[in-house]
């Protein structure tokens, strides 16, 4: 499946989440991730950020979708990192 995952955590809690996430997804833009990812590695994420983020004060938020080729998308200015070889 496809996923993006969009978070907004605490500053204390960022720099743990964006590396967990980099484990998994690709890291396309502050606070945005995208990629292929199976279902298992998913809740696999899921469970690691679980134990970084304060649930009453932080959220992460996952899109997903079946494939990649479902997804338009466009970008306005500079893109911060090459995802050419995603979508």
């Amino acid at each position: 499946m496809y996923v993006i995952m969009v978070y907004d955590v605490g500053e204390e809690r960022v720099a743990k989440v964006l590396k967990t996430g980099r484990k998994y997804l690709t890291w396309i833009q502050n606070s945005v991730f995208e990629g292929q990812i199976t279902e298992s590695k998913l809740e696999k994420l899921k469970t690691e950020l679980k134990k970084i983020i304060e649930p009453e004060k932080d959220s992460i938020i996952f899109f997903k979708l079946r494939e990649a080729y479902l997804t338009k998308k466009e970008i306005i200015g500079r893109e911060k990192h090459d995802t050419s070889n995603i979508i």
